[in-house]
């Protein structure tokens, strides 16, 4: 389980560690659960499609976004509870101290 967690955790932060799918991410954060349109996407940041159709999969195989289609129009909005998941897993150690060493000679 906790190798689990470890293994979502790393994938999520990759794909966050690109700055463009930082960008896109924290737009839909904003955005709310709603959601923007894919083309409203690449407008806001002033981003090709075909570029943004490559950062939305990263981020969406990362579990990070969800894509819902409806009719022609794909909708894409944060995965606000995957996100809380990773945080909650990078503070879950928070001040709990960390055992001395004991020192080799």
């Amino acid at each position: 389980m906790e190798q689990d967690l470890t293994e979502f955790s790393a994938t999520a932060l990759a794909a966050l560690g690109h700055a463009a799918r930082l960008r896109v991410f924290r737009l839909l954060v904003r955005a709310g659960p709603d959601g923007l349109l894919v083309g409203d996407i690449a407008a806001h940041l002033d981003m090709p499609l075909s570029t943004l159709a490559h950062h939305l999969r990263s981020l969406r195989e990362a579990g990070l976004i969800v894509q819902d289609k409806k009719g022609r129009e794909v909708w894409t909005s944060a995965d606000t509870d995957t996100m809380r998941r990773l945080m909650d897993f990078l503070m879950s150690e928070c001040c709990k101290g960390v055992p001395a060493l004991a020192l080799q000679r």
